[in-house]
């Protein structure tokens, strides 16, 4: 570990205590995205997690790329901008981490693209034997306006796992790397018809958005279930 790296925090090798890093990617702190978020955050402290709650938004992160984080392929022990070392500080104290974002284009929003891009860095995430985030885990909850049924569903699973699971964080040396996929986020059914044409159906309201919307809540966490069971399973 390269001094730049030395965590502040502590985790479950050295204390016992678990640690989770959760991160926010929503723009607006009353958003589903931000209540499934703290939800989940709920769900961890309630399994004896201490919470590192990130809100990318309200913490300002800047997503644009900079020469002080550009990657220096001679160098994998480059020390990048003070704010980009905090994050991996972060990242690196989190046995398991949750990340909760809507998808946009059956991908993930700019700023945690750009997150991914400064904190997943080289010399950090990878570029050695032994990756310093190894062994961790990652859960990624992905907000989807997608009805249930939609047809689109199977494959934005498929690309979003390409994407989180295979390609970035068992890349990173992660033990285990989860999409759970949450359609019917909107309280307008949207969904394209024979045409390609989209159709976006009546808001729903009153008892039918509140079960609506715990029944979608009861998805989210039983995702984060899952998740923690496994853990324990595999210990």
């Amino acid at each position: 570990m390269s001094q730049s790296l030395t965590t502040t925090g502590t985790n479950q090798s050295e204390t016992g205590a678990r640690t989770a890093l959760v991160v926010l990617a929503h723009h607006r702190a009353d958003s589903l995205s931000a209540h499934i978020a703290r939800r989940a955050a709920d769900r961890l402290t309630a399994a004896g997690y201490t919470i590192d709650f990130l809100d990318l938004h309200a913490e300002n992160f800047d997503p644009r790329m900079t020469v002080a984080d550009q990657p220096d392929w001679g160098n994998r022990d480059k020390q990048y901008a003070p704010g980009t070392e905090a994050h991996m500080r972060r990242l690196l104290a989190a046995e398991v981490v949750v990340v909760v974002f809507p998808v946009y284009w059956q991908s993930v929003p700019a700023t945690l693209k750009g997150w991914i891009d400064s904190v997943w860095n080289y010399g950090f995430a990878y570029g050695r034997s032994k990756p310093r985030l190894a062994g961790k885990r990652i859960l990624w909850l992905g907000l989807a306006g997608a009805t249930a049924g939609d047809e689109i569903l199977p494959g934005m699973q498929q690309l979003l796992e390409a994407q989180l699971s295979a390609g970035l964080a068992y890349y990173s040396g992660f033990a285990d790397s989860r999409v759970g996929l949450l359609p019917d986020a909107e309280d307008q059914p949207q969904s394209l018809d024979a045409e390609g044409n989209l159709v976006i159906g009546e808001a729903i309201s009153g008892d039918d958005r509140a079960a609506h919307y715990a029944a979608f809540e009861s998805t989210a966490e039983g995702f984060v279930d899952d998740f923690l069971a496994a853990n324990l399973v595999d210990a």
